[in-house]
Parts: structure tokens; C-alpha cells; sequence
């Protein structure tokens, strides 16, 4: 219902049709033509959309949010956002799509951010595994010949557990913003046709009320003509003309009001498909945002899972550091490598 925007048929009904069905004098000045014309300009048709004017009085109540306080879409992309470099206005609703697609571009970079983290975590896995590899002071002896070998195994511990990393990454962030809503994009295609075929039919009976109402003017002005000569000409072979032009007027009337019917009947169909589609994209942005949210939490808590599993490698060479002792280094390289234990004299003569 469009009880929003106050657009029943009878007050966007128009002063001449009043005046043309119970067959008044069209150019009169009655208090009724006067009421209905103070009716119409509280009205104000934009873009074939009817909206309220402002309140002038305190008896016009202002209109109310049909979502008060939620800052809801239903309630703020009514009217056409104009183009400050001159381009046609764009509709209301497609605010709410682009507003959508740029979502959905933005979830997909995100998704690029994490894959180059990925491939970084990738790179660095291999190197550390690589570097675990490598001969360098291999030959180390003793207590901390034994602190550098596991500080070589802890690269390579590490690298382990940067791959992990690297494909929990892929499994439970970046893939899940990838797939999230795949036929997404056709999804708004088909909000955005259904909006724009409706607000197409809205726009064409506006033109058959426009079209409607200029009929009307003009029968109206023809029947005023003569009726005017019949004023001043006396004439009875005038009578006859002027109960066909009445007769034309008030067929115009009906006309027009039943094309006003029609343009209201349009334009509660938009309003109301408006209404549901801007809160399913609400609902969709919501559904969005939390699912990032839920991702970029699995990212932290991966995060602080490889930091943990990193501290972890290094522990083992903290405490084999923390047992080097150069005595003991020396006592086992001596005992190993000891060429004898006599000591040279003094020659005798």
C-alpha cells in the first residue's frame, strides 16, 4: 500500500473533472474547483513520480518513515539523484545497485589481498625450506654445534607451518569471499530490470494522464466557447452542440480519471516492489558485510595461530641456547680431537 505518499485516486482526480461530470460551467470560480485546486498543489509530480509537498500548515501531517531511526534503504532513495556534470539523473534505486556492485567489486579485492598474501606466504615457505637445507656451519661442533642444527630444523618447522598457513588461507578466507554469492551480479540485473520495466509502465501512464488531461482542458474550452454563444446568440440551433461538447467534456473527465487510476495503480505497484527490493538489498549489504567480517576473523585467528606454532619452533633452540657452555664444548672437542697429553722437557746433555 502507499500510504507513505498519500496517492489515492480522488485527490489526484483534477478540479476540471469535478466540474466537467456534474456538468458546472468549467470557466466558474466555485468553492469546489478552489478546494481541489488547493488539494493539487500540495502535490508536486517529479520524473512521473507524485510526491507531497512540504507542509505549509500545521493540519498537513508530515509524512513518516516507514523505518524510523534504522536509517532503512526503503526510506531515503525515493527521488532521482541528480548528475552534477549535466548527465540524465539517475534513478534512486540504482544508487542502491551500484551501491551493491561496488560491495561485491570491494569482497573481490579483498579476496586479491589475500591471495597475494598467500602467494607471499607460499614464496617464504619454500625459502625457509630451502635455507633449512643449507651446508652453512654445518660443521658446528659440540653444544652449540647442537643450538645451530635446531635452529636449522626450526626453519624448516616454520616453513611447515607458514604453508599451513598459507593454504588455511586459501580454504577458509579467500576461496569463501570468491564463492560467496557467485551469481551475485545477476541477481541485481534482475532487481534492476523488474525496477526499471515498472517505472517504465509508471512514466507511460503518466503520459495517458497527461494526454488525458490536455483532452479534458480541451473539451472543457470548447464546451465554455459554446456555451458563451449560446449567451449572447439565444440560438436553439446551438443547444444540440452544446449537449455533445458537455456530453465530449465529460467523457474526457472519465477518461482522465480513469487514467489517473491507472497512473496510480502504477505507481503503487513501483512503490510497493521498491519497498521489498530496497530492504532484499539491505538484507543482502547486511549478509555481505557479516560474511567479510566472519572471514577477516578467520584471518586474525589464523594469524595468531601461525604466531603461536612459530614461537613453538623456536623453543627448542632457546633451550639448547641456553645449554651451550664453552667448557663442555671445548672437553668434547679435546677428548675427540686430542693429538697427546705429554708435554715437551728439557733436553739433557
Amino acid at each position: 500500500m502507499m500510504e507513505a505518499a498519500s496517492f489515492d485516486t480522488e485527490e489526484s482526480f483534477d478540479v476540471d473533472d469535478a466540474s466537467c461530470l456534474s456538468q458546472q460551467n468549467p470557466g466558474n470560480n466555485s468553492p469546489a474547483k478552489r478546494q481541489n485546486k488547493e488539494i493539487k498543489e500540495t502535490k508536486i509530480t517529479i520524473n512521473c513520480v507524485t510526491f507531497p509537498l512540504p507542509s505549509v500548515t500545521p493540519d498537513q501531517p508530515e509524512q513518516q518513515l516507514l523505518k524510523p531511526n534504522e536509517w532503512s534503504y526503503c526510506d531515503y532513495f525515493w527521488t532521482d539523484k541528480k548528475d552534477p556534470q549535466g548527465t540524465p539523473s539517475v534513478g534512486g534505486f540504482e544508487v542502491l545497485l551500484q551501491k551493491q556492485l561496488k560491495g561485491k567489486q570491494m569482497q573481490k579485492e579483498m579476496a586479491e589481498f589475500v591471495r597475494e598474501r598467500i602467494k607471499i606466504e607460499d614464496e617464504y615457505s619454500k625459502n625457509l625450506s630451502k635455507l633449512s637445507q643449507s651446508p652453512l656451519a654445518a660443521q658446528e661442533e659440540g653444544t652449540l654445534g647442537e643450538a645451530w642444527a635446531q635452529l636449522k630444523r626450526s626453519c624448516h618447522d616454520e616453513a611447515e607451518v607458514h604453508l599451513k598457513f598459507s593454504n588455511k588461507l586459501q580454504c577458509e578466507v579467500e576461496k569463501p569471499l570468491l564463492t560467496f554469492r557467485d551469481n551475485f551480479k545477476k541477481e541485481l540485473k534482475k532487481y534492476d530490470h523488474h525496477i526499471i520495466d515498472l517505472r517504465k509502465q509508471l512514466a507511460s501512464r503518466y503520459a495517458g494522464v497527461e494526454k488525458a488531461r490536455k483532452a479534458l482542458a480541451d473539451r472543457q474550452k470548447d464546451l465554455e466557447v459554446k456555451t458563451q454563444q449560446l449567451d449572447i446568440k439565444h440560438m436553439n440551433k446551438h443547444e444540440e452542440d452544446i449537449k455533445k461538447a458537455r456530453r465530449k467534456s465529460t467523457q474526457a473527465g472519465d477518461d482522465l480519471m480513469h487514467n489517473v487510476d491507472l497512473y496510480n495503480r502504477a505507481q503503487s505497484k513501483w512503490f510497493e516492489e521498491m519497498v521489498t527490493t530496497s530492504l532484499e538489498l539491505e538484507r543482502l549489504e547486511v549478509e555481505r558485510v557479516e560474511m567479510i567480517q566472519q572471514n577477516l576473523r578467520q584471518y586474525t585467528t589464523l594469524r595468531h595461530e601461525t604466531d603461536m606454532f612459530n614461537q613453538s619452533t623456536v623453543e627448542p633452540v632457546d633451550q639448547l641456547l641456553q645449554s651451550v657452555d664453552p667448557a663442555k664444548d671445548r672437553e668434547l672437542w679435546v677428548q675427540e680431537h686430542k693429538t697427546g697429553e705429554l708435554r715437551p722437557v728439557d733436553m739433557d746433555i
